[in-house]
């Protein structure tokens, strides 16, 4: 077949031609050989890859550092907090946030000095005795009661300014702090005026009503038993500890059998019942799924009821919303809904849902995951009341090492929390991805890769979870199909590029060296520590950033009260060498503020009817 020059383009091009048609090459080899190597391709991506499951990690080494050098890293988290504190104190105190661009400052959580009381067991672990003296003042003289808290959010002021005065509590003994603390848990109650005991949205502390929609979602509905039943404990009142039960009493009785045993998002406060099918351990859902193991840890280990729960959660996760991204093999949990024909995920990974590898490990480290016989469970009877489908991921889990497989979970969730910063120009992290799995990419379940991982002879790191480089791609493409390929490259597109000075990736990567010891969740930490200091300081504060994934991002005048109750906080004690808090004796709420873990009486077991 001869080609005319002007289809070749050149007189090189039909040379070459030319050269193949003596050599017995025509067109429809080069176009067999095309196609073929297109169809080798398309089957390793969809056969080889999808089912070989060989997931290499790559060769890093940390260097190990002297605890000096890990000492004066603290102490520069600690400076860094009193550079974001005093710019508070001067310009917003007692307001309740620091607006950092504009030296002002804003009521958002009802004008009681939010982050002044946020920040009083940070400042306490730091030996920061003045500014903690100062932040008294707010807990001395706020008043509950003003007229303009005709709505005080349940919630936000309970993880934030009841666990912030329950915490400090806990570290110092001050009385004040716990009468206080009292007085705002009392003042609140109205919320669980409802006939399943869920608490509604809000609060109006002058009439001492609450409002707010019949329908709640998870995290508010159910991130408050560790406040209420600490709060319980300290004052001998049995009314703050019937609150805490009042939830486990009715996740217990929901109908969870077409939800695999998880709590979803959406749910009636009336009937106690679940409203959708939406499943997620990100926003609106994270910190209740939080609260069923810490509530049993701080409890002593005691509170059975809320052990099974934790199990059931994680197992549906492990089962249905982890998977592994097609081309680095990055491991990460998503959030779906349930249709008759399956489960359908989004392969959105949200910031918010970094905290799971944290909570992971946590439940690693503590629970006899490998031995539940010694706490009276039997694993896979957890899954007696859920559809067939179900009971058989149970079986499929209870044939690995049950500790070993949450920690695998956890550490390969914590390095692409990692990774999503690293990633990213600014060094900081997006709030929310897409991984790019499903429709003509491999759509890879995790459990499914362990399997194979295992029958093929445990080749390698477990899937996910060996270590990976940061992406070095191409942060400029020129045109739309160059950025089309970079996302394809680096797995993900970047959906939300807000980095809100959010705390769930370091409080992970500090529980993980804590519970493992390896100095690179350490490292990882002062990267992104790094990262901060460079594009979130202002001459008053620390400011959340927009565009990270650019090089020209763009600083917002937000300090979000958790930068310094908990993102300084967990950095400080990752770079800790002693441990300040250690996890068998305290248990971290929601807003990282430490209960220590404690016991029942037998005299309070028979007064409040808990066990």
């Amino acid at each position: 077949m001869n080609f005319p020059a002007g289809l070749l383009g050149n007189n090189a091009a039909a040379k070459a031609s030319s050269s193949l048609r003596r050599r017995g090459i025509s067109i429809r080899h080069i176009a067999f050989a095309f196609a073929l190597s297109i169809a080798l391709l398309t089957l390793y991506f969809n056969y080889f890859r999808h089912n070989g499951y060989l997931f290499p990690g790559d060769v890093m080494h940390y260097a190990p550092e002297t605890p000096e050098v890990w000492t004066d890293r603290s102490l520069q988290v600690r400076d860094a907090f009193l550079h974001a504190y005093h710019g508070y104190e001067r310009f917003a105190f007692p307001n309740d946030e620091l607006r950092p661009l504009s030296n002002t400052s804003i009521n958002n959580f009802n004008g009681w000095a939010v982050t002044a009381v946020d920040s009083l067991d940070t400042m306490h672990m730091m030996g920061l005795e003045q500014e903690f003296k100062r932040a008294m003042t707010a807990v001395h003289n706020t008043n509950f009661s003003l007229p303009t808290n005709t709505r005080v959010p349940f919630f936000e002021t309970v993880i934030r300014q009841l666990g912030g005065l329950l915490s400090a509590y806990a570290l110092t003994n001050d009385d004040i702090l716990r009468t206080r603390a009292d007085e705002l848990g009392t003042i609140l109650a109205p919320a669980f005026r409802t006939d399943s005991g869920f608490p509604k949205y809000g609060v109006n502390t002058v009439r001492g009503t609450s409002d707010g929609p019949l329908v709640g979602s998870l995290a508010e509905i159910a991130s408050y038993q560790m406040e209420y039943a600490y709060l319980g404990k300290i004052t001998g009142k049995k009314e703050h500890v019937d609150r805490a039960t009042a939830a486990t009493r009715n996740f217990v009785n929901a109908d969870l059998r077409e939800h695999g045993g998880m709590y979803p998002v959406f749910w009636n406060i009336s009937s106690g019942q679940p409203r959708d099918t939406h499943l997620s351990v990100g926003a609106a859902s994270d910190s209740a799924h939080e609260y069923i193991l810490k509530q049993y840890l701080m409890t002593a280990h005691k509170d059975k009821a809320n052990l099974e729960m934790y199990l059931r959660f994680t197992s549906h996760v492990f089962n249905n919303l982890m998977y592994i991204s097609p081309n680095r093999h990055l491991l990460y949990v998503t959030d779906s809904k349930l249709y008759r024909t399956g489960n359908r995920p989004t392969h959105n990974f949200e910031h918010l849902s970094c905290f799971l590898p944290g909570l992971l490990a946590l439940g690693a480290h503590t629970l006899p995951l490998n031995n539940l016989e010694e706490v009276g469970l039997n694993f896979t009877a957890l899954a007696d009341d859920l559809l067939p489908k179900h009971k058989l991921g149970y079986e499929e889990l209870a044939s690995f090492d049950l500790k070993d497989l949450h920690l695998w979970a956890a550490e390969g969730l914590a390095q692409t929390c990692y990774l999503t910063y690293a990633d990213q120009p600014t060094g900081l992290g997006p709030d929310i991805i897409n991984m790019l799995s499903g429709g003509p990419r491999p759509e890879i379940l995790w459990i499914d890769a362990m399997r194979e991982w295992r029958t093929s002879g445990r080749i390698g790191p477990p899937p996910g979870v060996g270590d990976k480089y940061p992406w070095v791609g191409d942060d400029t493409p020129r045109n739309g199909r160059e950025r089309e390929m970079a996302y394809a490259m680096r797995d993900y597109y970047v959906k939300n590029a807000d980095y809100q000075l959010r705390p769930e990736t370091v409080e992970s990567l500090y529980i993980l060296y804590r519970v493992t010891g390896d100095v690179k969740w350490r490292h990882r930490g002062w990267d992104i520590f790094q990262a901060i200091e460079r594009e979130a300081k202002t001459p008053s504060g620390y400011a959340n950033i927009d565009k990270v994934d650019t090089y020209n991002p763009q600083q917002l005048d937000v300090m979000p009260s958790f930068f310094l109750a908990e993102t300084l906080k967990y950095l400080y004690l990752l770079f800790r060498e002693d441990d300040l808090v250690p996890l068998d004796k305290w248990v971290f709420n929601t807003e990282a503020h430490p209960f220590p873990v404690f016991e029942w009486t037998e005299k309070e077991k028979e007064a409040y009817g808990v066990s």
